[in-house]
């Protein structure tokens, strides 16, 4: 595979995950369907979460991840504001929403950008719940992957990107992590190395920041066998996308895998289909899903930008 191959699955990844995922949140694993019927469109007589939104749809998930990545490329690197700015244009008008609706949003996240656009500095704002450790930012971050190759360089946005709504440090870890994970796959090792070179990159980076170090040892737990239950906790998110990966065959095990944990279905299948995206690449994908994708043209046009840099 090629790089390209690689970074389109990436997104296409993470937005097909999001998708499959939006039916099936706020379900507990035992009232999820069987394996086989995991689809865009579950099985008739399924309670759908958000009954109301089109198969095929993503959510605030991939509708973040859009606006940091059209940030990368509007500003020509991360900054802070721009991003901010972006994300206020998600939540109040559907910026890179599908159809411009936003029909999911965290209360962490909605109660930052409230306070943003209300004067508070965008560095400030991901504190106003100063333990709060949803999986918001992580659900967005993999855009910067694509971007750094430098891994302290990757380390320090990836923790930047998390302050306008995910402040604590714990938060900027898992991101960090993360992307260090993919940027492993993006170079070609398989998932069990990603994640162990991944990992010691970042323990290495952090001998300088030992705040940063505490949160990786003591709360991501790097040294246990990576084990998750699918809910919007960050670590349980991120050891739940890290389980599935080592374990899963090919792309479409490793996102019905993260629906069928239950609970926050959408965003652990769009953390998970992000890095699975990028292992199997967007041949990868299955093809029925990427042709359900709506508005699939504007994440490619966002690819295309960022192939021309």
């Amino acid at each position: 595979m090629t790089e390209r191959d690689k970074i389109e699955g990436g997104l296409y990844g993470l937005l097909v995950g999001d998708a499959l995922g939006v039916p099936y949140e706020f379900h507990a694993a035992y009232e999820l369907p069987p394996y086989e019927e995991i689809e865009m469109t579950p099985p008739s007589g399924f309670r759908r979460a958000h009954a109301q939104v089109e198969p095929g749809t993503w959510s605030d998930d991939g509708a973040q991840a859009l606006c940091l990545f059209d940030s990368l490329l509007e500003e020509g690197g991360f900054s802070l504001k721009h991003f901010s700015d972006l994300l206020l244009g998600w939540y109040e008008d559907g910026v890179w929403a599908v159809g411009n609706k936003v029909f999911d949003v965290g209360i962490q996240t909605a109660g930052a950008l409230c306070a943003y656009k209300n004067g508070m500095p965008a560095e400030a704002c991901g504190m106003r719940y100063p333990e709060g450790k949803g999986n918001g930012a992580l659900m967005r971050v993999l855009p910067l992957a694509f971007w750094h190759g430098d891994r302290e360089k990757l380390v320090l946005d990836a923790h930047r990107q998390c302050l306008i709504t995910h402040g604590h440090p714990c938060n900027q870890v898992c991101c960090a992590l993360y992307c260090l994970v993919a940027r492993e796959l993006l170079e070609g090792a398989g998932a069990q190395d990603a994640i162990k070179r991944g990992t010691a990159a970042l323990r290495e980076i952090y001998r300088k920041m030992p705040e940063y170090e505490q949160e990786l040892e003591w709360s991501v737990r790097p040294g246990d066998a990576w084990e998750g239950t699918g809910t919007g906790y960050v670590v349980d998110c991120l050891r739940s996308a890290f389980m599935i990966l080592e374990e899963a065959s090919d792309y479409e095990e490793a996102v019905k895998s993260a629906v069928l944990l239950g609970h926050d279905t959408d965003t652990t299948a769009c953390v998970t289909g992000g890095l699975a995206g990028i292992l199997y690449g967007v041949e990868g994908i299955p093809e029925r899903w990427l042709s359900m994708l709506r508005e699939r043209e504007r994440a490619a046009g966002l690819l295309e930008r960022f192939f021309l840099v």
